[in-house]
């Protein structure tokens, strides 16, 4: 590489830091970034908190099941490993709590019976008009892979330690950050129409759905002191929630990481034994004159 084109593309990439850098400025002033929270299973070696997880699920289950559907997880997978793990005699007394609606049966018609654990999380509403109708015209989007769908681009230059530190928790950032971002009232300037709220965090920053928790409105269980290990907080609400469903999107998450470590492991030794198995194999021939 000649000068010349070593000059040109040291321009072009500075170029194009230059704009990926005004871009996020632009954005940021349309949409506010949320703020990076730890959490116990990002970075390769990650792993979930069963504790947090079964507080997340308690959340969900007691607040957001009330208008969220969760249609691709099965209450089996409660018991599983890598996730909440309740024991199996936990999920069978959850599982009968619920009536779901089955058949036809031999006379074709469809009956209710209680609810077994192979069954599917029990929609709020059978359908879609019904949920609108329920909720002024919004329709409540199904919990299961929310965590995955939900993004924002971090910008110029975290991107760049993000390829390096494998960071991948821009989903439950967003809905941690969403469940916190309310503002009541709204700022100056901002005209609210029957049925929206304000929310720092929400693209546009309107949304129809209500602050669906305060605090103290779900009770944790409690340690052997009777006082709940973890604030009863909105705050804390949020992250147990945002937890639970990056599980719910990616069950086999800490599987995944396992294999990947391994392989990378494999890969390494693999590699070592190819060069070595080279050097042995090339000292026998010798160099040219």
């Amino acid at each position: 590489m000649n000068t010349r084109t070593l000059r040109l593309a040291l321009v072009g990439l500075a170029a194009g830091f230059t704009l990926s850098a005004t871009s996020t400025v632009f954005a940021a002033g349309e949409r506010v970034i949320p703020p990076s929270l730890n959490w116990s299973f990002s970075g390769p070696f990650g792993t979930f908190d069963r504790a947090q997880l079964q507080r997340g699920f308690k959340v969900v289950k007691e607040v957001c099941a009330n208008c969220h559907s969760m249609s691709l997880i099965r209450l089996r997978n409660l018991s599983q490993p890598g996730g909440p793990e309740f024991s199996t005699g936990q999920v069978t007394a959850l599982a009968a709590t619920y009536t779901i609606k089955d058949g036809p049966n031999e006379q074709g018609e469809m009956f209710d019976r209680p609810g077994r654990a192979a069954d599917a999380f029990p929609a709020p509403f059978p359908n879609e008009q019904a949920a609108r109708a329920a909720n002024g015209g919004a329709y409540p989007p199904d919990l299961s892979v929310l965590a995955k769908a939900r993004t924002y681009e971090r910008g110029f230059p975290k991107f760049v330690f993000d390829m390096f530190t494998q960071y991948q928790e821009q989903g439950p950032d967003y809905i941690a950050a969403l469940l916190t971002g309310y503002k009541d009232p709204p700022p100056e300037g901002v005209t609210l129409l029957p049925g929206q709220y304000y929310n720092t965090y929400m693209p546009g920053h309107l949304i129809a759905m209500p602050p669906p928790m305060q605090d103290g409105q779900v009770e944790y269980p409690k340690g052997p002191d009777g006082k709940s290990p973890v604030p009863e907080t909105v705050a804390q609400y949020s992250k147990d929630v945002a937890a639970f469903m990056v599980w719910m999107a990616e069950p086999h998450l800490e599987q995944r990481k396992r294999i990947g470590m391994m392989v990378m492991i494999f890969l390494f030794i693999f590699g070592g034994l190819l060069y070595y198995t080279k050097k042995k194999i090339w000292a026998r021939i010798p160099a040219a004159a």
